[in-house]
């Protein structure tokens, strides 16, 4: 089967992580991209969900960051998170 070469842009940090997730797996960025394209192919779609998760909000990061800035101010205490699965 003849291939065929694609070009992908990516920030530095994102290609690094999935590096290093894929060397995890046993396998290349460029198996992985095989695998994901070959799925979609067959199945006609992106092979995953694709939504935004509310966490990542600007609203609850800008929360975030007040926080962090009261407790490095010594207003507040830190706590442990809370898990669920506990």
């Amino acid at each position: 089967m003849a291939t065929t070469m694609i070009n992908v842009r990516m920030d530095v940090d994102t290609k690094k992580a999935m590096e290093d997730v894929c060397k995890e797996l046993g396998m290349n960025m460029t198996t992985a991209f095989t695998i994901f394209a070959k799925k979609m192919a067959r199945e006609r779609r992106i092979p995953f969900e694709v939504s935004v998760d509310p966490f990542y909000s600007e609203e609850n990061l800008a929360h975030i960051r007040r926080s962090l800035a009261q407790l490095d101010s010594g207003m507040g205490r830190a706590h442990d998170t809370i898990d669920d699965n506990e």
